[in-house]
């Protein structure tokens, strides 16, 4: 038992929270839409999600090791730490990615045939802090595939809707990665990886992730139009965009003390509660 929690541990379950609900969000999209509900679909979308975020968190673990052991803040990590052998984690890593794939094959064909793109993405973000500032939006990228890949394993194409809220998830994430890299600036700096706070400070870095957040409140907004939700949606958009306000009211240049709060807590809460409006109006 205690190693199923090293596991879950190394690759950050939790933080499964903040791409899930708009995962199922993609999902019940194509349901209202009128194709039929199918619990194998549902466990197969849930089973690509676990799979595929596993195996990226995993990656960037036995990529990093080395910089993590370096980090005070990251040394206590599974790795670093010798709590999970680096052998062990690849073959996890491996594992992960060959479940993702063959749940993709049972999905659909336009799902399979694009499994070894979605995990080319996710895995590759490991490396860009090696040779690019936007890092963060490679990410942003990653978590983005959550509701446009729900959408296809049900339909099979793409639409504009759940790719708006595809867009919503690019800039938001992309936007509060920024803010928990504050952490490490000065870390980065000294042993030369990139960063936007390395290449803009901390106070220029606050700055670029508001613009991002503003254009993920611009998409949020313009899925609701286009969509015609109804006014269950727009609670949630408000309380989405209360959360994006209050974690940049928490986090300042001279004040990084609770980049945890604003990153973990606050963006768990409002990607729940506004996937779970979302959904409802959907059916209401």
């Amino acid at each position: 038992m205690s190693t199923v929690k090293h596991y879950l541990s190394l690759v950050k379950f939790s933080h499964t929270i903040f791409a899930l609900p708009f995962a199922l969000i993609g999902f019940m999209l194509s349901i209202h839409e009128g194709y039929h509900f199918s619990w194998k679909l549902f466990l197969l979308v849930l089973a690509c999600m676990a799979t595929a975020r596993n195996s990226a968190m995993a990656f960037n673990r036995y990529i990093d090791r080395k910089f993590d052991a370096l980090n005070p803040r990251t040394a206590i990590r599974e790795i670093p730490a010798g709590i999970i052998n680096p052998g062990n984690a690849l073959f996890f890593i491996i594992l992960n990615s060959a479940l993702f794939v063959t749940s993709t094959y049972f999905i659909n064909t336009i799902c399979f045939y694009l499994s070894p793109v979605a995990l080319f993405v996710i895995l590759f973000y490991s490396y860009t802090k090696r040779f690019t500032p936007l890092c963060h939006l490679v990410l942003g990228v990653g978590l983005a595939l959550a509701p446009i890949g729900a959408y296809l394993a049900v339909t099979g194409h793409f639409a504009w809707l759940p790719l708006l809220f595809s867009f919503t998830v690019f800039c938001w994430v992309s936007g509060f990665d920024i803010i928990y890299a504050l952490q490490d600036e000065s870390f980065d700096r000294e042993h030369r990886l990139n960063s936007i706070p390395v290449l803009l400070g901390t106070k220029g870095a606050l700055r670029f992730s508001e613009v991002l957040h503003v254009f993920s409140i611009v998409f949020v907004v313009t899925a609701g139009f286009y969509g015609h939700f109804n006014f269950l949606y727009w609670l949630g958009v408000a309380f989405f965009i209360g959360l994006i306000v209050y974690q940049h009211s928490i986090v300042k240049p001279n004040d990084l003390s609770r980049v945890n709060l604003a990153f973990g807590t606050t963006n768990g809460i409002a990607s729940v509660v506004f996937a779970t409006f979302t959904i409802i109006s959907l059916f209401i």
